[in-house]
C-alpha cells in the first residue's frame, strides 16, 4: 500500500507488462523530499549507489555500504505513493555467492519495505539473479556501462565500440533476458547495440546513455535538474539549473544577513500582550 493506504505501487511485474509501450520513466532518488517531489511523474524511483558521488563526494561508487543504501531506501520509501521503488546493491554485497546475495537482498527488502534490488552483471550474475527472483525476490539488472567495475574497466566510458565488447553486451542482454529479472538497465552503450538488445529480449529495457528506442529512460536527478556546475554527461539533458539558482539564493540571503535586512519584523516574534 502507499504511504496514505489508498493506492497500491506500481510493481516490478507492472513495470515488465510495460514493454514496448509507453516509455517507463525512471529516475534516481536519495531522500524523502526528492522522493516526494518526482512520485507521481515516475513509474520507477531507483535509490542509486551514485549517492556515494552525487551526496557524499565520493570518487566512485564503490565505498558505498550496505547500511548508506538501507537507510537511504528506508527515506526514499517514506515519501512515495505511486512509483516502483527500487534500490541497489553496493559492491561487494553480491558477487561473492547467491547465498550471500540473498542475505543482503532479503535484507534491503525487509528492512525498507522497497519493491525490488539491482543489481550490476551479465552472464556472470545469472545464477545469482534466478537464485534471487525464485525465492521472491525481484531484481532490475544492469548490463553496458557498469559504475562497479570502473577500476577495472579502465573508466567511466561509453561501450559497444568493438566487436569484442558488442559480444560481450549482446550475451549480457540474453542473459539477464532470460534470468528472471523484471526489467534491466542498459548503461553508456553504443546506440545502434542498445536499439538491438531492446528489440532482442522480452523484457523491458531502461536506458542511460543508450537509445530512444529503449523501454525506458533512466537519469540521475541531480544531473537532470543542474545541482552540478563542473560536468555534465553527454547523455544528460539538464531540465534546469538548480545549482546556480542555488547559489544566486545563497548569495542574496548572505548580503541580507550582512547588512541586517533579514530578518524584518515580520521574521520575529513579538511578545504577547
Amino acid at each position: 500500500m502507499s504511504a496514505s493506504g489508498t493506492a497500491k505501487r506500481l510493481t516490478p511485474s507492472r513495470i515488465t507488462a510495460m514493454k514496448g509501450g509507453t516509455p517507463i520513466v525512471c529516475l534516481t532518488a536519495y531522500t524523502t523530499p526528492m522522493a516526494r517531489l518526482l512520485d507521481a511523474h515516475c513509474d520507477l524511483l531507483l535509490v542509486g549507489d551514485s549517492l556515494g558521488m552525487v551526496l557524499y563526494g565520493m570518487e566512485t561508487t564503490t565505498a558505498v555500504t550496505l547500511d548508506m543504501m538501507i537507510a537511504h531506501g528506508k527515506a526514499v520509501m517514506r515519501g512515495v505513493e505511486k512509483a516502483c521503488v527500487v534500490v541497489d546493491m553496493p559492491f561487494g554485497t553480491y558477487q561473492e555467492s547467491k547465498e550471500v546475495a540473498f542475505r543482503n537482498a532479503v535484507r534491503i527488502l525487509q528492512e525498507t519495505g522497497c519493491d525490488a534490488v539491482k543489481l550490476e552483471g551479465g552472464e556472470e550474475m545469472v545464477e545469482t539473479i534466478a537464485f534471487l527472483t525464485a525465492r521472491g525476490i525481484p531484481v532490475l539488472g544492469h548490463i553496458g556501462l557498469m559504475p562497479q567495475l570502473v577500476h577495472t574497466a579502465g573508466g567511466y566510458r561509453s561501450v559497444g565500440h568493438t566487436e569484442h565488447e558488442t559480444s560481450k553486451i549482446r550475451r549480457d542482454a540474453h542473459a539477464i533476458g532470460g534470468s528472471g529479472a523484471f526489467a534491466v538497465v542498459v548503461e553508456g552503450t553504443v546506440e545502434p547495440l542498445a536499439r538491438e538488445v531492446t528489440s532482442a529480449i522480452h523484457i523491458p529495457t531502461i536506458g542511460i546513455g543508450a537509445s530512444s528506442a529503449c523501454d525506458g529512460q533512466i537519469l540521475v536527478s541531480d544531473d537532470m535538474l543542474g545541482l552540478f556546475n563542473d560536468f555534465t554527461p553527454r547523455f544528460v539533458k539538464r531540465y534546469d539549473e538548480l545549482g546556480k539558482r542555488t547559489a544566486a539564493a545563497a548569495e542574496e540571503y548572505a548580503k541580507d544577513v550582512r547588512s541586517r535586512t533579514f530578518p524584518a519584523a515580520e521574521h520575529t516574534f513579538k511578545r504577547r500582550t
